[in-house]
């Protein structure tokens, strides 16, 4: 194996090197992807980017079921919930062991949640660990014994099982994180289908065959997966045939790969919203007539028909509309009215102040960023707001966005997919999801019934209750416009024709398990 990595590798290298060289390695898949990971720790990842590749390094207790954001074992072969929700006992499966030799066992798991949730743990400051939040339900994780590990939670929590097929609830090797300490994202071990050979940093991260994988060797030798921020330049090199799996296609290319019979075009609808965050705590959006005159002033069909060219539909709120369950379908989206909009700003006391707009080159689920940003920026202006854009690289951007706008800029771009309705809204609109709290909501919008709304809806375990909660959720924050609601993508990927058994999954995971290329 060792040495068919090592020629594998050095043919890759060939391939990056050389315009020329368009034969992608035998049964080694290279997959471009939109940015450099941040990082390959679980714990510490909050961009899909990074988590198309370590879906495929790392097991969680549970994962979505293949094609449905449903529930199924994984590395708990069983589990038992307590009749008032407030206890799971997991039953794990015997034999597992991560990727360093370690044995994966009911410590480990708790030794994963303890690092997350406990301030007082060892290895607690190997993080910061930002989606901790989904584990905030958690009160004690028990080893019961070896292969028993029972979670007690403080209130009863629907998503929890959800969470933890998340990312975030992937299990990293205890013996690396005390090896590795904080570096631990650049040396990680899990008990996936593939395991960690190398990253050469902005040139590829590559994982290799995990021929003693508990649910069976993948086919795949190697996967290689390369950042390739540039949109155009991926398309080239899928043309030129450097690429096997090219993630996020533009959608000016995709007609151009669905005539060619030498590639697969995928699509798969899923819960993706799109969306601008407005700064509500200080600036012209601190008024709530201002941030929903941004509503009208936007041409959402125009983004979505013209630059999206038909891959995503206006949205309505907060809430994308793959969650059928919990989605008001009586919502409307804020129409194109651009009168209206010089209204409302007049009204509102609009003074003609800049207003500093955050916009990325891509990342995930960010569509056409670029473009987007520039036709937004034309249709404020257009009602007679000053723009003015920085564009900055995805991780860079992150970096300034997740921190908080305060201080810093009046809107910025964002996308979220998400596993739960509860998600993105927990996380992005709620009072204690302030950045300085360790949430995402970095416009700093604040309502006290959102906040009631949010807390009961994660606690009930009736989901008629929970979607009652959601709409109503959903009403509020559309008439408090904290975001400009842009647009529902459907993912999509290319691939060569080469490349068998890949599909796109509701879940925006890249699962490369069952992947062949012979």
């Amino acid at each position: 194996m060792k040495r068919f990595l090592a020629a594998a590798l050095a043919a890759a290298s060939l391939l990056f090197a050389s315009p020329g060289y368009t034969q992608t390695p035998p049964n080694v898949l290279i997959v471009g992807q939109i940015a450099e990971p941040k990082s390959l720790d679980p714990a510490a990842d909050t961009a899909v980017n990074d988590f198309r590749i370590l879906v495929n390094m790392y097991d969680g207790l549970v994962r979505y079921k293949d094609g449905t954001l449903e529930v199924e074992p994984s590395l708990a072969k069983s589990w038992t919930i307590s009749d008032d929700g407030m206890t799971y006992i997991f039953k794990l499966r015997e034999g597992v062991k991560f990727h360093d030799g370690t044995d994966f066992n009911a410590e480990a798991v708790k030794f994963n949640f303890d690092r997350m949730l406990k301030d007082d743990h060892p290895y607690h400051d190997t993080g910061p660990f930002p989606l901790a939040f989904f584990f905030s339900s958690v009160k004690e994780v028990t080893a019961v014994d070896p292969l028993t590990v029972k979670f007690e939670l403080n209130a009863p929590y629907a998503p929890f099982l959800s969470n933890l097929a998340y990312p975030t609830g992937l299990m990293i090797s205890p013996a690396a994180v005390e090896e590795y300490g904080k570096e631990v994202g650049r040396h990680p071990a899990g008990t996936g289908a593939y395991k960690f050979a190398e990253w050469e940093s902005n040139a590829k991260v590559v994982l290799e065959k995990n021929a003693d994988y508990w649910d069976g060797a993948p086919a795949l030798e190697a996967v290689i997966y390369r950042p390739i921020t540039d949109a155009n330049t991926r398309v080239a090199e899928m043309l030129a045939g450097g690429l096997d799996v090219m993630v996020e296609v533009p959608p000016d290319n995709l007609a151009q790969f669905r005539d060619n019979d030498a590639f697969a075009v995928h699509e798969q609808a899923g819960p993706h919203l799109w969306f601008l965050i407005l700064n509500a705590k200080e600036g012209p959006f601190a008024k709530k007539e201002i941030r929903q005159a941004a509503n009208y002033a936007i041409n959402k069909t125009a983004l979505v028909d013209n630059i999206l060219q038909g891959t995503a539909e206006v949205a309505a709120g907060p809430t994308p509309p793959a969650f059928a369950w919990a989605y008001d379908e009586t919502l409307e989206p804020y129409p194109y009215d651009p009168e209206k909009a010089k209204s409302m700003l007049k009204e509102a006391g609009y003074d003609g102040s800049e207003v500093t707009f955050y916009v990325t080159e891509g990342g995930s689920g960010m569509l056409d960023p670029t473009a987007m940003g520039t036709a937004i920026q034309a249709d404020l202006e257009a009602v007679g707001m000053k723009v003015k854009i920085e564009t900055y690289e995805w991780n860079t951007f992150l970096g300034k966005v997740n921190p908080g706008l305060e201080g810093k800029a009046d809107m910025a771009e964002m996308a979220w997919m998400t596993n739960d309705p509860d998600t993105l809204p927990f996380l992005a609109l709620r009072t204690e999801a302030f950045p300085d709290k360790g949430g995402f909501n970095s416009g700093y919008y604040s309502n006290p019934k959102v906040d009631e709304l949010l807390e009961s809806a994660r606690t009930s375990t009736s989901q008629e209750e929970r979607a009652k909660l959601y709409k109503e959720m959903q009403q509020i924050v559309h008439e408090d416009a904290p975001w400009v609601f842009v647009a529902n993508w459907k993912q999509n990927a290319v691939t060569s024709a080469a490349v068998e058994n890949f599909k796109l999954q509701p879940s925006f995971f890249l699962m490369l398990q069952d992947v062949a290329k012979p």
